[in-house]
Parts: structure tokens; C-alpha cells; sequence
């Protein structure tokens, strides 16, 4: 079939997620039929560099022959079995891998981010309660987080286009100011003084609201729904800190950085930090299967270890733990050990950034930011459908990016060479001198 056969049987028959279908009807999708490395291939045999890893999941290239090898074992002897009353090797497996780079044990899995979000909530909350302290109900976010689409991630959500229109369905919980100038620093290691004056607040906070508040929620280093707002790792520190002498759980929500994404395997590393929930999806299977986990401390698992059943945390979905979806995780775990990903990052994201020059001194170019393998920046533009128009734009060069706003950025699969880097590079540079404005 034709790529317009298949754009006319899906906007017939789905409804695609965070987006306006009306769009489609000038900007048309994109009809994938295959995969291969940091390329997508439509039915007409048209290639698209895969900029985004498929909205941050993918970190070892499409049909990666070592995750496609372990998914099949695995489907030859257990697909799925309930994790209620059984267990199985792989997520077994999987867990104690998990704890040991990690720190944190007893994995609680879901399928998705916000999932992962709900649960943190949902047992910092149930281990206040079985604690009797019910009053501890009230959670803390920062500006501009984003910690999903379900209405309890949502309530912790401050993304005006997603929690704007549902906010009569969420209940309301405490911002803290956010620890950098609005994403302006071109490096996560600049502005501590950003993040020494937003601790100061939270510290205010804490102490004068302790009480009623369970848990901070906070996605660490950047900020990536909001526009890759980069921030000092001193922050994190500094927020571990107060929530241990206030009695508060620090989560942070690394679905989006963990994995390599920021340069060590986790963004709180960075800090020097153990939270008391860790919440992982996105590349947990290297863009294979949906999975999430939450990660815990041992004597908030022990909270619930109890006679009574209603003092568990009797949470569930039906593909919980599902054999498939670890598989698939352990041989991502697998190439991060054999192959020395994060060192092997480190230099390839040196040499990203050299390629970048060109995109750092463009006029229409401000606030270029990197982390890891993170780059962003923002286009000076007056075009109020800057983002689609941008889109647009890439996708007739060959390149999948999808811009937040006027923020352009790039999270590549950790298999990109620097001849398809360069690509992206010109792409972006050729948005700039097309749509943007100079200074």
C-alpha cells in the first residue's frame, strides 16, 4: 500500500495522542514502516533521521539485532504470566539489577511514566498514612514540571497546555519556584546561584508546611516537557538536604533522564543524591515495550509489610512486570555494560557539540544549552505556529524533530554517527534562517 493509504485508514479509525487532528488536515502524518539504527522508513521508502528517539524512548537504534535476539528468546518461553501471586525470571532479574546500579530496592513496575509518577504519590501518601500521619496529603512540584497525563501526575503537572483544561478534576498541591532563569543557562553546571535562591524558598516552604506535605516530586537537571530547562545539580543536593531534616519524601521523577540521557546513568548522580523514590520508563527497555518502575528505600517497603491487607499497596494493571518488556530491559542493561555507553557518550557527545558551533553562533539562535546527550536551544521567531511549521520544515529534509514550542532540541539514539549528527545540525540551522528572526 501507499503512504496515503495508510494516512487515510489512520485518521479514519485513530485518535492519535497530544494532538490536534484538525492539524492533520495540513500537516498529513508520517507512515512508518520500518525502523533501522537512527532511520525510520515510510512506505515509499522515504527515510527520516530520528532525532527525538521516538519521543525520548529509543537509545540503541531501531531493530537492534541484541534487543530483537533477547525479546524473541523470551517469547518462545513466557510471554506473560500475572505478577500477583507469581514471579518469573526476568523481572526478577531485572530487579536486582535495578537495585544495585541504583541503590534503591523492591521495583514496583506499571507500563508507563505517569504511572510510575501515580504510584510514587500514591505510597509516599500510604506510607505517611500506615505511619499515622494522615495530615501528610499535600505534594510539591516545581514550575514548569511535567510528570504526566493521568490526572494525579497531572495535579503535580505545571504545563499549562496539558493540565489547563482538566484542572477542575485535579487536586491542588504547592509550587516551588524552579532552580534556574527560565532554561537560559547553556549548561547544566552554570547558575548556582539560580539554585541556591530556589532552595532558600523550598527550605521556607518545607518548614513552615512540613506537615501536611508527603513528598517533593522533581524532575532531576532538566526540566524536559517545559522546554529542556537545564538546572545546577547543587539544587538537588541542597532538596535532599530539606526533605530529610523535614520529614518530607523527595521523588524524582527521572523517566525522561534517566539511562545515559544526561551523561551517568542517572541525573541524581550528579548531585551525589539517594531519593526516597526513583520513577524510570522512556529507556528502560531501549525503546522497546512499555515498562515503568518505581524504585524505593527499604524502610518505606517495610511500611507496608503488615498483616493487614490494607496496609499493602495494592496497586496493579494487568502486564504488570510482563516477561517481554524486562526482557527486553536487560539486554539494553546488557549493551549499557558491555559496550562502556556512558564513557563512550561522553566522547561522542564532545564531538556533537563541536559539530553544533555552527547552530551556537547562528543570529536567529539563543540559550544553546547541553547535557549529555541533550541539546537545545531556541529559535527568535514570530511565527505563532512556529513548532508545526518547524516540524514541517524538518520532515521535508528527512529529519524527525519535534520542537516544544520555539525550543528546538536533539536526544539522539546513542548509536548516531557524526555524519547523521551534521545532518541534524543543518536541518536546524536551515529552520533558523527560514523561520527565525535575528537579534
Amino acid at each position: 500500500m501507499k503512504n496515503s493509504d495508510w494516512v487515510a485508514r489512520s485518521i479514519a479509525s485513530v485518535w492519535h495522542p497530544c494532538t490536534q487532528m484538525k492539524h492533520h488536515e495540513h500537516f498529513p502524518l508520517i507512515p512508518v514502516q520500518r525502523g533501522e539504527g537512527v532511520w525510520l522508513y515510510d512506505f515509499g521508502g522515504k527515510r527520516y533521521l530520528d532525532a527525538v528517539s521516538s519521543w525520548w524512548v529509543n537509545l540503541f537504534g531501531h531493530a537492534n539485532a541484541r534487543i530483537n535476539g533477547a525479546v524473541k528468546a523470551q517469547l518462545d518461553t513466557l510471554e506473560h504470566v500475572m505478577l500477583a501471586g507469581f514471579t518469573h525470571q526476568p523481572v526478577v532479574e531485572l530487579s536486582e539489577r535495578l537495585a544495585a546500579l541504583t541503590g534503591l530496592g523492591h521495583a514496583f513496575y506499571a507500563s508507563d511514566g505517569a504511572s510510575a509518577a501515580e504510584i510514587a504519590l500514591k505510597m509516599s501518601f500510604h506510607y505517611w498514612r500506615n505511619h499515622g500521619a494522615s495530615r501528610k496529603k499535600k505534594f510539591v512540584s516545581l514550575e514548569g514540571g511535567y510528570h504526566g497525563e493521568t490526572l494525579g501526575a497531572l495535579s503535580v503537572t505545571d504545563v499549562a497546555l496539558f493540565r489547563d483544561v482538566y484542572a477542575p478534576l485535579t487536586h491542588s498541591h504547592i509550587l516551588a519556584p524552579a532552580p534556574h532563569p527560565g532554561g537560559l543557562c547553556n549548561e547544566a553546571g552554570c547558575c548556582p546561584e539560580c539554585a541556591h535562591e530556589a532552595a532558600e524558598e523550598l527550605e521556607t516552604l518545607l518548614m513552615e508546611r512540613h506537615e501536611e506535605i508527603a513528598a517533593f516530586i522533581v524532575e532531576p537537571l532538566v526540566q524536559g516537557a517545559s522546554g529542556m530547562r537545564m538546572y545546577h545539580p547543587g539544587y538537588l543536593k541542597r532538596a535532599r538536604e530539606l526533605c530529610t531534616r523535614h520529614g518530607v519524601h523527595l521523588i524524582a521523577d527521572e523517566i525522561m533522564t534517566g539511562f545515559g540521557r544526561t551523561g551517568t546513568m542517572f541525573a541524581c548522580e550528579q548531585a551525589g543524591i539517594l531519593p526516597d523514590f526513583l520513577c524510570l520508563s522512556k529507556g528502560i527497555t531501549g525503546g522497546y515495550l512499555p515498562l515503568s518502575c518505581v524504585l524505593t528505600q527499604d524502610d518505606i517497603y517495610a511500611a507496608f509489610y503488615d498483616d493487614a491487607v490494607t496496609r499493602g499497596f495494592l496497586h496493579s494493571h494487568s502486564y504488570t512486570g510482563n516477561p517481554l518488556a524486562c526482557r527486553a530491559a536487560l539486554a539494553s542493561l546488557d549493551i549499557f555494560k558491555h559496550d562502556n555507553i556512558i564513557v563512550a557518550n561522553r566522547a561522542r557527545a564532545e564531538r556533537f557539540t563541536a559539530l553544533a558551533q555552527p547552530l551556537m553562533a547562528h543570529p536567529a539562535v539563543k540559550n544553546f544549552r547541553h547535557l549529555g546527550m541533550i541539546w537545545a536551544f531556541e529559535v527568535r521567531s514570530g511565527a505563532a505556529d512556529f513548532s508545526r511549521r518547524a516540524f514541517a520544515h524538518a520532515i521535508e529534509q528527512g529529519v524527525l524533530l519535534r520542537p516544544i514550542g520555539n525550543t528546538l532540541y536533539f536526544m539522539p539514539p546513542y548509536v548516531m554517527e557524526d555524519e547523521e549528527f551534521a545532518l541534524l545540525v543543518k536541518t536546524a540551522a536551515s529552520i533558523a534562517d527560514t523561520l527565525g528572526e535575528s537579534a
